[in-house]
């Protein structure tokens, strides 16, 4: 799958340590999703998240990743669809504020290259899934002085796995494709 976001160079610079905590940094971090509407796709975000990486350079499978998003704060730049979607035709954010990541194992599968398996929850269904992702190294923070490492991935779901059926008629009349393509870019700091 194509990587949709890129990382300066500059946070290639320094190499992870063993062993190291970080806290996703929300400001720098992308967490993003398109969908086929009608016959064309339909991009997406989520402003509000938080995590934490776990990273062992030194011994791979000991790092860890939880990852938490804030139902609610989807956005499509479109406030109609962005109240819909918060309903309980899609996400019922009064019923399941949060979409949820919790890491059961890391692998190195080329260098750089992680398969990180996991749990995600989405609508109270949780499903095992793996996302492949690429560490990207990390660097100095001129301004907090703190070490801040990049990781990116990307991901298919299908939406009615996890009871979001709407707008799913038969193959030929799909109003919203039930493949939701996710994509991150995490940046963290060092704790």
């Amino acid at each position: 799958m194509r990587q949709m976001f890129t990382i300066p160079a500059l946070l290639l610079a320094l190499p992870v340590l063993a062993q190291d905590t970080y806290k996703v940094d929300p400001v720098h971090s992308e967490v993003g999703f398109k969908v086929r509407y009608l016959v064309g796709k339909t991009a997406g975000s989520f402003g509000k998240f938080s995590g934490t990486v776990v990273f062992d350079d030194k011994k791979i499978d000991r790092s860890s990743v939880q990852f938490e998003i804030d139902a609610a704060s989807i956005s499509t730049n479109n406030e109609g669809r962005d109240k819909h979607l918060r309903t309980p035709d899609f996400f019922d954010v009064a019923k399941f504020p949060t979409l949820s990541f919790k890491s059961v194992s890391v692998k190195e599968v080329a260098k750089g290259k992680l398969a990180v398996t996991g749990d995600f929850t989405l609508r109270g269904v949780t499903k095992r899934i793996t996302v492949p992702v690429t560490s990207l190294g990390a660097t100095l923070n001129p301004r907090s002085q703190k070490v801040m490492a990049a990781w990116n991935g990307a991901f298919t779901i299908q939406r009615k796995d996890f009871g979001m059926a709407y707008g799913l008629t038969d193959a030929a009349n799909v109003v919203v494709g039930n493949d939701v393509d996710i994509e991150l870019n995490i940046i963290a700091e060092k704790q």
